[in-house]
């Protein structure tokens, strides 16, 4: 027996899809957006389940491209679970997975894994990405295509930069067959070895070993060119500079088929957070300058920056409290995205529905998703947000099993209110 219809009204409808931001509700059956009404819409009828949105803004759930978990491998850091519990109070309905896990996901077993276990959570859909070369170790590619077979969405070697230009080339080429895309990190790995900061002042006057940001865009020039001679997508996996802007401005102006993230903690933090060897502040690649934090916010703004991820990666207790040049890297972010992401439209003005596309529309279509839009007959994969309510992160009472959080303090505005995964309530704040 199929669930009654849901009624989701008295809304601010923001719809990237469509360009809609507007009042509106929307209609729910069997899992999907059955009717779309902007504007005043009728009142519904008695055998229809009502949410009552009290003028919240409803959009699409966010998709979030870059999340590591532990499990399998690491359960203390992050499991499969907890990780979609964490989405769900975050307004995100969907996620990929990262391939750096014990085992690599780089054999189609371990994907398959992932997706069986997804299915018995439900909270959220989870989708595994696959590492593009075997156990992530840049030398032997990994099965591609039988991944993408799968159900791997792309592949990665994650926070490893493919030293081998042969390997990362013939990777370009293979995937191209299968319409894949090919997420890379921009380094050069001989300037940032070791590093643990941004080199400059800042990181000279605390004793931070660092590299130099023209690290990032001088890795990213060699990826660009081999994406270019060789026809393949490239994923630039969380552009940190200017310079690294530039470049990629360049190659789009060229039609190469390329594509950027950009983390949120980038956007939201620069160098100077880091503060007296703050180890929740420190990250992969490391936060930069303010000028390139606000190049990061310009290329968003102009559709440079088409994603944005919370490049969320876990790490306990033990791990972060240590000196800062041995603490593990990464923040947790999944239930902390859309709020930061709000940010940028309270504090620098970016409108609402550029901002949602960059974590909607844009990731959907990238990966091959029906979610990420207020469409008829898409599914009814949805946040609820009242985008105007104080908040203040409180890194002890996140969701997520790990608590190594930046934002820890910070006050934000955004509260999500319920969160709708395929109609069905996966997170309500009542």
């Amino acid at each position: 027996m199929s669930a009654r219809p849901l009624a989701l009204t008295n809304a601010r409808l923001v719809d990237p899809a469509s360009g809609y931001d507007g009042p509106g509700a929307l209609l729910v059956r069997d899992g999907l957006i059955a009717e779309v009404s902007q504007g005043a819409a009728a009142a519904p009828s008695a055998d229809i389940e009502v949410i009552d949105c009290q003028g919240a803004m409803l959009a699409p759930g966010l998709i979030d491209l870059r999340v590591k978990t532990g499990e399998p491998g690491s359960e203390t850091k992050e499991t499969l679970q907890s990780a979609a519990r964490a989405a769900a109070a975050g307004g995100v309905t969907s996620f990929v997975v990262q391939p750096d896990t014990d085992p690599v996901v780089d054999d189609p077993s371990v994907a398959d894994f992932i997706l069986r276990r997804a299915r018995d959570i439900g909270q959220a859909r989870i989708y595994p990405a696959g590492a593009v070369t075997k156990r992530l170790g840049g030398e032997q590619m990994a099965e591609i295509g039988l991944m993408r077979e799968a159900g791997c969405v792309y592949f990665t070697d994650v926070d490893r930069p493919i030293v081998d230009s042969r390997v990362l080339m013939r990777a370009l080429q293979y995937a191209s067959g299968f319409g894949a895309w090919i997420a890379h990190r921009p380094a050069d790995p001989w300037l940032t070895k070791g590093a643990a900061a941004t080199g400059g002042e800042f990181a000279a006057r605390l004793g931070l070993p660092a590299s130099p940001s023209a690290a990032e865009w001088i890795g990213l020039e060699r990826d660009l060119a081999l994406a270019e001679i060789t026809g393949g997508r490239l994923l630039v996996d969380q552009v940190s500079t200017g310079g690294a802007l530039q470049a990629l401005e360049r190659a789009k102006k060229r039609g190469v088929a390329v594509a950027a993230t950009a983390s949120i903690n980038h956007l939201s933090f620069n160098e100077l957070d880091i503060g007296d060897y703050r180890t929740f502040a420190k990250l992969d690649p490391p936060l930069r300058a303010e000028a390139d934090r606000q190049a990061l916010i310009d290329g968003l703004a102009s559709g440079l920056v088409d994603i944005v991820v919370s490049a969320h990666a876990p790490a306990p207790a033990e791990d972060k409290r240590r000196p800062f040049e041995e603490a593990a890297p990464g923040a947790v972010g999944l239930e902390i995205l859309l709020s930061a992401l709000l940010t940028l439209h309270h504090q620098d003005g970016l409108p609402l529905l550029d901002l949602l596309r960059a974590v909607t529309l844009a990731p959907a279509r990238l990966i091959g998703l029906e979610a990420g839009r207020l469409t008829k007959g898409a599914p009814a994969d949805l946040v609820v947000c009242d985008i105007g309510a104080p908040l203040q992160i409180d890194a002890d009472k996140l969701v997520s099993r790990s608590k190594n959080s930046p934002f820890d303090g910070r006050r934000l505005q955004g509260v999500v209110r319920r969160t709708l995964v395929g109609g069905q309530t996966v997170y309500s704040a009542d």
